[in-house]
């Protein structure tokens, strides 16, 4: 079986050969499928019964929080690989081998309880690598758009984005959630930056094959009081950076990165919201972020 879905302007393939996997509820892809897809997918994942014994060499272990998905990466001479589990104290549920320049995947499911998991956490990983060299960013954000324009809340997991979309949501009229853990930033060929929807929500099930041109990116902080701070283009940078996926140490995807991380602050404005979990966190950030457009 073999699916194409568009995600952000770039076309990718999902197949499946595995007789080992049954394929899983694939309904969140459903909004950014196309049945009739023209021209070359940027890569294509394919679900096998078993990849070859490897003899990899890890690059990346990285720390994570209570409840994060766990992800090691490894070279096997020119590709890569990796292994994801649901959390850190759960058994490996994906293999993932990867081409040098990602175009193409293998992917064998450990365990037919996370197949959802596997496939849905190996395209996202997948999707981050190939379309960083392609003017994308995966970003770990939640997104709300209003009046034609996308605003972009970032901050660390459990640290009041999703929070400050609810707010909107409940106080800001004509607000609406356009996704709620992984949105993609696209730098188009004019320049103009553009968020849009994807199959990646987190926890929260907003699948919108929508996009806006970007408003703001605003940085969340917890504080006692809300307030609404500009930053210069170095912080903005650096506030970006951090909520970017993407391997990079890896020079080629790393300098990509860079390049769009430029563009995005370069043309638009980034604040910090250092605020309570409250409905006027919302209307501070509304009014500075309108008075911004003028």
């Amino acid at each position: 079986m073999r699916n194409y879905y568009c995600v952000a302007g770039h076309l990718f393939c999902l197949e499946f050969k595995s007789e080992l996997t049954a394929v899983p509820d694939l309904s969140q892809y459903a909004p950014f499928a196309v049945p009739q897809p023209e021209g070359e997918p940027v890569f294509t994942l394919t679900v096998v019964d078993k990849l070859p014994e490897l003899e990899p060499v890890l690059v990346l272990d990285q720390p994570t929080e209570p409840g994060e998905t766990k992800i090691k990466l490894f070279r096997c001479g020119e590709q890569w690989y990796s292994e994801s589990s649901v959390t850190s104290d759960h058994p490996i549920a994906a293999r993932l081998l990867m081409s040098g320049d990602f175009t193409d995947a293998k992917l064998e499911v450990c365990g037919g309880a996370d197949a959802l998991f596997a496939v849905n956490n190996s395209l996202m990983l997948l999707y981050a690598f190939r379309t960083a060299t392609l003017g994308t960013l995966e970003m770990h954000a939640s997104v709300i758009a209003h009046e034609g324009l996308g605003y972009l809340f970032l901050a660390k997991s459990g640290t009041g984005k999703s929070t400050q979309s609810r707010m909107w949501l409940r106080c800001i009229e004509g607000a609406r959630l356009l996704n709620d853990d992984n949105p993609i930033v696209r730098i188009m060929p004019d320049g103009s930056v553009r968020v849009f929807g994807s199959p990646w929500s987190g926890k929260t099930p907003c699948y919108r094959n929508e996009s806006y041109p970007v408003g703001a990116f605003v940085r969340i902080r917890r504080c006692s009081e809300n307030h609404m701070t500009r930053l210069s283009v170095i912080e903005a940078y650096a506030s970006l950076y951090s909520s970017c996926s993407g391997f990079k140490p890896d020079a080629r995807m790393g300098d990509a990165l860079h390049r769009s991380i430029e563009a995005a602050v370069s043309a638009v404005p980034c604040f910090v919201l250092d605020c309570l979990p409250d409905e006027d966190a919302a209307r501070v950030c509304c009014k500075a972020v309108k008075e911004a457009r003028i």
